[in-house]
């Protein structure tokens, strides 16, 4: 029998279930990190490329995305989540597992897709500025602190279901 390296002690559930949740979360938090960072920085080049002005973005009357454009943009929203839960399946060992860490990783994600668009654009200037959250099926505006809201929950939904496994 070979002997466990020190990361796989580090790791290893007392009870004998496999790793503990933490070593997956961070996989799956180092991964939704790296895509907001991919994903702000597409915006700061779309708003540059089509001229956007930042405080378009204050209404939805004000700016719509371009049409020559639309479906580029919602085939990168679908791939957007398919790679959500290309991870989630990965990590995930049941179905309430992989729904955990879909919703761990969208939530780490769309909160550090701000973080990321406020220190590259200094944008959003408020909680309450409105933003285009998606394209699919149509444009959803609502003001920043609605999605980041939501996502808190979808972090916090995600460690619960994932402490009732535990026992």
């Amino acid at each position: 029998m070979a002997a466990e390296s020190p990361n796989e002690s580090l790791a290893a559930d007392p009870a004998g279930r496999g790793p503990l949740p933490w070593a997956r979360l961070a996989g799956a938090a180092v991964f939704a990190l790296a895509m907001a960072y991919v994903e702000a920085a597409v915006v700061v080049y779309l708003r540059k490329l089509f001229a956007i002005q930042y405080d378009l973005f204050l209404t939805a009357k004000t700016f719509h995305f371009p049409a020559a454009y639309l479906h580029y943009e919602q085939g990168r929203e679908a791939a957007t989540i398919v790679m959500l839960v290309a991870v989630a399946a990965l990590i995930g060992r049941s179905l309430r597992e992989k729904i955990a860490y879909f919703l761990f990783a969208f939530g780490v994600w769309d909160v550090f897709y701000y973080v990321w668009l406020y220190a590259l654009l200094r944008w959003p200037s408020s909680p309450g500025q409105r933003d285009l959250l998606f394209l699919m099926p149509g444009e959803w505006w609502a003001p920043v602190w609605e999605p980041v809201a939501i996502s808190v929950g979808f972090v916090v939904a995600a460690i619960a279901l994932l402490a009732r496994r535990r026992e």
